[in-house]
């Protein structure tokens, strides 16, 4: 089947907005090459699924890997350090703590971004289940975030090359940096997929190999031959802290470290409206997250423990370069290891471009997705011939140049209150995408919707999942700064950063419901019909593509089995 679209430039091109009026689009079927799966659609409808399966480029694989690639940061491999002065056991306690909240939040992602697999899914559902005024604040915070990432990320390569002994100006590597990202993700979804599939297997592979470094040197396989195995857990101890009180603040600065460290399942949920086959893609991304928390975020948190004492004087008393206070960077140097540093830090690099360049993505769809409800300038719903709204990554872009701010003295700093905002940011997501969930379920149940027949599929752990995500999220929202309030350390620039995007997320969200009257959904109003005739007809196209292209080599079917 192919199709010849004209449309107005104004609206974006997106499953929902496409189509919805014949004022805003002209579409001419031009022939059908599937004519028993065009007979069953009405020409409107056919003419919907054809320009979304023209707009969805990312296969299978790129979407595995881009969900890994967004979950996986330079926090693993260095931020975590700072987790370890919690104490081994606690920090790992920490970790799977903080992985089952994040479980949970993709138990509820799963059923609802499977349903509707929109354009920027969880922003536009959380407007639509709740409140549209919720899903500004949403969006909004979102957008904050993911775009201060790209900031984090561009700003931080300069300290990595510093390793080396680089001291050209920073300018020079962070334009570099945001060109990159500019190029990768402006002109077409399927290139940004094919340079995350590739970037984000490195950091596959790096976050395994750390893994087995930690093996072998922990049972003498290092220049001392030291077989030091678990002696940091006994000695200073396997938690820090000599009373109640400071072995609670050492479990909360742990669970911080762990809100930074874990990410993903917004980003599953941002790629579901550019995702192929989404029905059966996007829950196959979903149920890979247990094994993706356990090796690569569990697994991390176990072996920066084993690797380092708490009382590691470099991580206590701070490191010249961001890459040298990185656990793995100090542990090696402490076994006297040579060349594998440097290797680290050539690896860590690619980390930062994936991650960056995940963020770009991740950022210019938030605000895409904004535009696409009314609820940012119409100007960023435009797209280009390839889908991509161009528009949105440029402007992305352009808010990125605040990176050469922190190219003075204080860029460290600079960067913490980053970490500080983003992690707030993130923890903020969750509970939303917990609380839409809940929204959704209760929607479900008063209008006595057969939730087996209804959805396609079912999570786990429900309701519980969903309950046990919103109230940690919201918990944790709000204690992730308790440090600026302990006695000396007040400083209103990190109180601001700590919790500033409560402040301007929510205040956006407050003002658009104040001023545009937004109506609260009760359970028995919410819509839970519009677009499904479409989704299940666009699954319809899929599955009679699927069953006419069946793989044909033998490297076609292990990516199938695995993908």
């Amino acid at each position: 089947m192919s199709i010849e679209i004209t449309m107005n430039p104004a609206k974006g091109f997106d499953d929902k907005a496409i189509y919805d009026s014949t004022e805003d689009a002209h579409v001419q079927v031009l022939d059908a090459s599937s004519p028993s799966f065009g007979d069953s659609l009405d020409s409107s409808l056919e003419a919907r699924v054809q320009a979304a399966v023209n707009h969805r480029k990312l296969n299978p694989r790129q979407v595995q890997l881009t969900s890994i690639a967004g979950a996986i940061g330079a926090a693993l491999f260095v931020a975590i350090g700072s987790g370890v002065l919690s104490g081994p056991l606690c920090l790992l306690i920490a970790f799977v703590f903080w992985a089952s909240v994040v479980y949970s939040v993709a138990q509820c992602q799963l059923e609802i971004t499977s349903l509707f697999p929109y354009d920027g899914s969880f922003i536009r559902l959380a407007g639509r289940m709740v409140d549209p005024a919720f899903g500004v604040t949403a969006g909004w915070n979102h957008f904050f975030a993911q775009t201060s990432y790209v900031i984090f990320e561009s700003t931080l390569i300069n300290t990595l090359v510093q390793y080396w002994g680089y001291n050209e100006s920073p300018a020079i590597l962070i334009t570099v940096s945001l060109l990159v990202y500019l190029a990768l993700n402006v002109y077409r979804a399927d290139l940004f997929g094919e340079a995350e599939f590739w970037l984000a297997l490195g950091k596959v592979m790096m976050a395994l190999g750390l893994v087995a470094y930690t093996f072998i040197t922990m049972v003498g396989g290092n220049p001392l031959h030291d077989k030091f195995g678990f002696r940091h857990w006994k000695h200073p101890g396997p938690w820090v802290g000599d009373s109640a009180s400071t072995r609670l603040e050492s479990f909360v600065n742990a669970v911080n470290v762990a809100g930074f460290c874990i990410a993903g399942p917004e980003y599953i949920s941002m790629i579901a409206g550019e995702a192929k086959d989404p029905r059966k893609t996007i829950p196959r991304a979903w149920r890979s997250i247990v094994p993706r928390l356990v090796t690569f975020f569990i697994g991390g948190a176990l072996s920066v423990g084993i690797l380092l004492p708490s009382n590691d004087e470099t991580l206590t008393g701070g490191s010249g370069t961001y890459a040298g206070k990185s656990p793995y960077v100090i542990s090696m140097t402490n076994l006297n290891i040579p060349v594998l540093p440097d290797i680290f830090n050539a690896l860590l690099i690619t980390s930062i471009v994936s991650a960056g360049n995940a963020y770009t993505f991740n950022a210019s769809r938030s605000l895409h997705a904004l535009a696409l409800d009314s609820k940012a300038p119409k100007f960023l719903r435009r797209v280009n011939k390839k889908g991509v709204p161009y528009l949105a990554v440029i402007t992305v872009m352009l808010l990125s140049c605040l990176s050469y701010l922190a190219l003075g003295s204080t860029s460290a700093k600079v960067l913490n209150w980053i970490l500080n905002f983003c992690t707030a940011a993130s923890m903020m997501n969750w509970m939303i995408m917990s609380f839409t969930w809940i929204r959704f379920d209760r929607a479900m149940n008063v209008q006595g919707i057969d939730k087996d027949q209804y959805l396609p599929v079912r999570s786990r752990v429900q309701p519980y999942a969903g309950y046990w995500a919103f109230f940690w999220s919201a918990i944790f929202l709000w204690v992730q700064g308790y440090s600026v309030f302990l006695k000396g350390n007040w400083d209103v620039t990190t109180f601001v950063f700590n919790y500033g995007i409560i402040a301007l997320a929510g205040g956006i969200g407050l003002g658009f419901k104040i001023f545009g009257r937004t109506p609260f959904h009760r359970s028995k109003d919410v819509d839970l019909t519009t677009d499904l005739d479409f989704f299940d007809a666009l699954n319809d196209y899929y599955q009679q593509e699927k069953e006419d292209n069946q793989p044909k080599n033998v490297k076609d079917k292990i990516m199938a089995k695995l993908f």
